[in-house]
């Protein structure tokens, strides 16, 4: 359609503008099929609010439409989207290439070598050293599920990689697990034979095998201390006197006034060294990084990178050696203001992998979960 009347400076006295407005208004009303209400897309509302066809055409014309709403895909129009075969190239790696390496990543694990290391370096792990937290058992059920076809015949899934897969969509979705356990429902009825988990739950537990787990520690409700190491015996805080349990009726169950929820760190850094594909992009700063002084492209071209280089330098000789950037905010996880509400994640990030790849969030490592009801402002250094 023709969108030159948007740019008109004279919107109250242009016939090309007013001719426009009618044009866009038909079409709009066309597209919300019988409502009397429809987006405002004018510079203030920016297709946020539904309003009457009458309240839009008077924004419309005092306000002016939003000059970036340049394809009206809210209103009627079809969206356009152009893709070269790069970009197409790049979509199917983001989304893939990390995901679909199921196999070679357990046989990574299970062989407890580390792939593409060089030849100077110590081998960094072996299956003796690798973390107790992950039961032999629970890596053969794992190892099973992988190798084992969603059903007879299918030789693109296996039941592990096929419910990765389901799992992931869910979250980029943010599917409710109600909304997961119908899918599953659904995708037994139509498929009888496939190896699918009843719920999300059971879906869950077959990941369980990877080891990924986390500790809780009591804390002190005021953020005093934690009750670990020499306080983890302690019924009160010994600076603020504060109970470690919260009152209980019948007295014969105490729950702990606050738990924090803490992820080791080290068995997902050596996750990362057993991916045969990750392995190598976590070697990149110190292998592949084009260095010029002149230009900042990456963390490890900064001066505070090169000046820990230079004091530590048997660390940085090492390619595998690790960098991690620190970052944390609080959000209220019931998305109502009205209740006090504050939690606050501790999200690592791996700056050795190239750019592209180091602020994805498929490589952010949750390290703590600080629990409420209020921020923890300065005392969270004792989390931390």
């Amino acid at each position: 359609m023709d969108k030159s009347w948007m740019t008109e400076p004279n919107r109250l006295r242009s016939p090309a503008y007013a001719a426009g407005v009618n044009n866009f208004l038909e079409m709009a009303q066309n597209h919300a099929r019988g409502s009397d209400r429809i987006r405002c897309p004018c510079r203030i509302c920016s297709n946020n609010l539904f309003l009457p066809l009458f309240i839009v055409e008077s924004h419309l014309f005092i306000n002016g439409i939003d000059l970036n709403y340049t394809e009206w895909i809210f209103h009627g129009e079809e969206e356009t989207r152009n893709f070269d075969v790069d970009d197409e190239e790049v979509a199917v790696s983001d989304e893939d290439e990390f995901i679909d390496d199921m196999d070679n990543m357990l046989d990574d694990i299970l062989a407890g070598t580390n792939i593409d290391v060089p030849q100077s370096s110590t081998p960094l792990l072996s299956w003796d050293s690798f973390p107790k937290s992950l039961p032999v058992s629970s890596f053969d059920e794992l190892l099973e599920d992988a190798r084992r076809p969603l059903f007879g015949g299918c030789t693109k899934f296996s039941k592990l990689s096929f419910i990765v897969k389901l799992l992931h969509i869910k979250t980029l979705g943010g599917w409710s697990i109600k909304s997961f356990d119908m899918l599953l429902n659904l995708l037994k009825s139509a498929f009888p034979d496939a190896e699918l988990p009843l719920s999300y739950e059971d879906a869950c537990s077959l990941e369980r095998g990877l080891g990924f787990k986390y500790n809780k520690i009591h804390a002190c409700p005021n953020d005093c201390i934690l009750y670990w190491k020499e306080y983890s015996k302690l019924n009160s805080c010994p600076i603020c006197k504060a109970s470690r349990w919260m009152s209980t009726t019948n007295g014969t169950r105490v729950i702990p006034h606050k738990v924090l929820r803490h992820f080791p760190l080290k068995p997902r850094l050596q996750r990362l060294f057993l991916s045969t594909k990750i392995a190598a992009e976590m070697r990149w700063h110190k292998e592949k990084r084009v260095t010029d002084e002149n230009f900042l492209r990456h963390p490890a071209d900064s001066k505070s990178w090169k000046a820990f280089d230079e004091a530590h330098s048997w660390f940085a000789n090492d390619p595998r050696n690790v960098r991690l950037g620190l970052a944390s905010d609080g959000f209220n996880p019931f998305n109502n203001m009205a209740k006090p509400y504050s939690i606050w994640p501790v999200i690592l990030v791996p700056y050795n992998l190239p750019p592209w790849l180091c602020m994805k969030d498929q490589f952010f490592m949750t390290s703590l979960i600080i629990p409420g009801p209020k921020s923890p402002g300065n005392d969270i250094d004792v989390y931390l």
